[in-house]
């Protein structure tokens, strides 16, 4: 068995969006939220962590059979701790809510790739953490911010413990910026894509 928790910042997420303004860009974010629980909750059971003030997310995740956890304050680190505790000691997988490539197969290789009482992890482009892959809820550190899957990989290290990057495109392609949208094209999930199409039919109308 595994667990998985997806850490979910709201309502001030992706705040590089800001050029699609507020109410699309909430809206994108939960699409990709959407998309990123579906394919959680077909391979393990599912805890998105978010904040009280996000009644969006927090009925989007129990409609598609997540639990849900309020976060504390003190951001992303502290909002995994305190999901972490309240998952049994199993592998797990923390994953970013901003990968709306993502599908199940992708989080079993993920999982598959998990060394032996060790860590494994996928990196964005610009060096932090899309996902995050434990042999044990025991091994997790709030290392999040720039440069952050470094840091993952030097603490596991330093803990004597295996460590590796999984290479894994469709969780590498998290979303950011609007050039990131773009990027993605049609291989995003069917919530982001809808979010995406009726942006376009709203901006040429």
């Amino acid at each position: 068995m595994a667990s998985i928790v997806v850490p979910f910042r709201s309502p001030d997420a992706k705040r590089r969006l800001a050029p699609l303004g507020g109410d699309v860009r909430a809206e994108l974010a939960l699409a990709m939220l959407g998309d990123v629980l579906a394919a959680a909750v077909a391979v393990a059971p599912t805890t998105l962590v978010t904040s009280a003030s996000a009644v969006a997310a927090r009925s989007l995740a129990t409609s598609l059979g997540a639990a849900v956890l309020t976060e504390p304050r003190g951001g992303q680190g502290a909002a995994v701790t305190a999901a972490l505790a309240a998952v049994p000691e199993e592998p797990l997988l923390v994953l970013n809510a901003d990968v709306p490539s993502v599908q199940p197969r992708d989080l079993l290789a993920l999982l598959g790739a998990i060394p032996p009482g060790g860590v494994a992890l996928v990196a964005a482009l610009d060096g932090t953490t899309n996902a995050l892959a434990l042999a044990s809820p025991r091994l997790f550190e709030p290392l999040y911010g720039p440069g952050s899957a470094a840091r993952f990989l030097h603490h596991a290290e330093q803990a004597g413990l295996q460590a590796g990057v999984s290479r894994i495109p469709s969780l590498q392609d998290d979303v950011d910026t609007v050039e990131d949208l773009e990027r993605l094209g049609s291989s995003a999930g069917p919530r982001t894509l809808a979010a995406l199409g009726a942006l376009r039919v709203a901006t040429a109308s």
